[in-house]
C-alpha cells in the first residue's frame, strides 16, 4: 500500500499507468500532429491576446485585465494536459511518475476553478459598469481590480488545496489511471477501499454571483432603456462576450458530465469530450473577444499592420 503523500518518493518501477486513449496502430503520428495543432493554436492567439492588451495602454481596463487572467487560466489548463497528450501519442508511453501526476492533477482542478471564480469577478464588473456607470471608476480602483483578481486566484488554489488535502493520506493500491489525464478523482480511483470523493469547487457560489450580477444588469437595462433605446444595445455589447464565454464552459462541462451518465458509451468517445474543455474554450476565447470586442479587434489590426509594415520596409530597404 501507498498513499498520496509518498507518490514523489517511489521507484519508477511502482509509476502508475496513464491510460490514454486507445491509438489503432498507424494512428499516432496523425493524432500527435493534430494535438500539437490544437496547443500551437493555443499559444498564439491567447498570447497575441495577452501582447496586445500589454503592449496598448488604452487597454489597461478593467475588463482587459480580468480578460488576460482568463487567458492565463486558459494556457495553465491546456498546457497541463496537451503536451502529456503529445507524448502519448508520438510515443505510446503511458507510465507517468507521481510528482508529475499531482502536478498535472493540481493544474486541471486550479483551471476548472479558477475560470469559474475569474467569470465571477468579470460578471461583478459588469453589473458595477452597466448598474452604476457613473461611480465604475470610482468602485473600480486599480487597486480594487488587482484585489478581485487576486482574490479569484486565491479561492481557487485554496479550494483545490483543500480538496487535495481531504485525501493525502488515502492508502492506493491499484496502478492504472482510467483516464487521459491525472484528477483527484482518477488518483483517488487507485484506492484500496472506495473513497468518497469531495467536490467543493463552489460552483454554485460562482453561479449566484453571475445570476445575481445578470439579473440586476437585465433590470437596469429594462428600466433605463424606456427612456432611452440605446441602452439595451450598449449593455448587450458591454456583456456579450463575457456571457458567450460562460456559456460556452458551462456547455463544455455538461457534455463531459452527460457522457458519463452513459455507462455503454465508447471510453474513448467520453475521454475525447474531456479533453474538449482544454481546447475548445481556449482557442475560442480569444477569437471570441477579438470578434465582439472593437477596442481589441482594432487594436490586433492595428499592431499587425504595423508590424507588417515594418517588416516590408526592413525587407525592401
Amino acid at each position: 500500500q501507498r498513499s498520496m503523500i509518498n507518490f514523489v518518493v517511489l521507484s519508477s518501477d511502482l509509476w502508475p499507468y496513464l491510460e490514454g486513449f486507445y491509438v489503432p496502430p498507424g494512428y499516432g503520428l496523425l493524432l500527435f500532429v493534430l494535438a500539437l495543432l490544437s496547443y500551437v493554436a493555443v499559444l498564439l492567439g491567447n498570447g497575441l491576446v495577452v501582447s496586445i492588451i500589454v503592449l496598448d495602454k488604452s487597454l489597461h481596463r478593467p475588463m482587459f485585465v480580468m480578460v488576460c487572467n482568463l487567458v492565463l487560466c486558459d494556457l495553465l489548463g491546456a498546457t497541463a494536459v496537451l503536451p502529456r497528450l503529445m507524448v502519448h501519442f508520438l510515443t505510446g508511453q503511458k507510465r507517468i511518475a507521481y510528482f508529475p501526476a499531482i502536478a498535472q492533477a493540481f493544474s486541471v482542478h486550479t483551471y476548472g476553478v479558477a475560470v469559474q471564480t475569474i467569470l465571477g469577478t468579470m460578471a461583478y464588473d459588469r453589473y458595477v459598469a452597466v448598474c452604476e456607470p457613473l461611480r465604475y471608476h470610482a468602485i473600480m480602483t486599480s487597486a480594487r481590480l488587482h484585489s478581485c483578481c487576486a482574490l479569484a486566484w486565491l479561492v481557487a488554489l485554496l479550494l483545490i488545496a483543500v480538496l487535495f488535502a481531504f485525501h493525502v493520506n488515502v492508502p492506493l493500491c491499484g496502478r492504472t489511471i482510467r483516464h487521459i489525464y491525472c484528477s483527484n478523482r482518477a488518483i483517488l480511483s487507485l484506492a484500496c477501499s472506495p473513497t468518497p470523493t469531495n467536490n467543493i469547487y463552489g460552483d454554485t457560489g460562482v453561479f449566484l454571483i453571475i445570476a445575481f450580477s445578470y439579473i440586476r444588469i437585465l433590470q437596469a437595462t429594462l428600466k433605463q432603456g424606456r427612456a432611452d433605446s440605446s441602452v439595451s444595445s450598449k449593455a448587450f455589447q458591454t456583456c456579450a462576450s463575457h456571457l458567450i464565454i460562460y456559456v460556452l464552459y458551462e456547455i463544455a462541462s455538461v457534455i463531459i458530465i452527460l457522457s458519463y451518465r452513459f455507462p455503454s458509451a465508447s471510453p474513448n468517445l467520453k475521454k475525447f469530450f474531456s479533453a474538449l474543455v482544454f481546447i475548445i474554450p481556449p482557442i475560442a476565447n480569444p477569437i471570441i473577444y477579438g470578434l465582439v470586442s472593437k477596442e481589441l479587434r482594432s487594436s490586433i489590426v492595428k499592431h499587425l499592420t504595423v508590424s507588417l509594415s515594418q517588416q516590408l520596409a526592413g525587407f525592401f530597404r
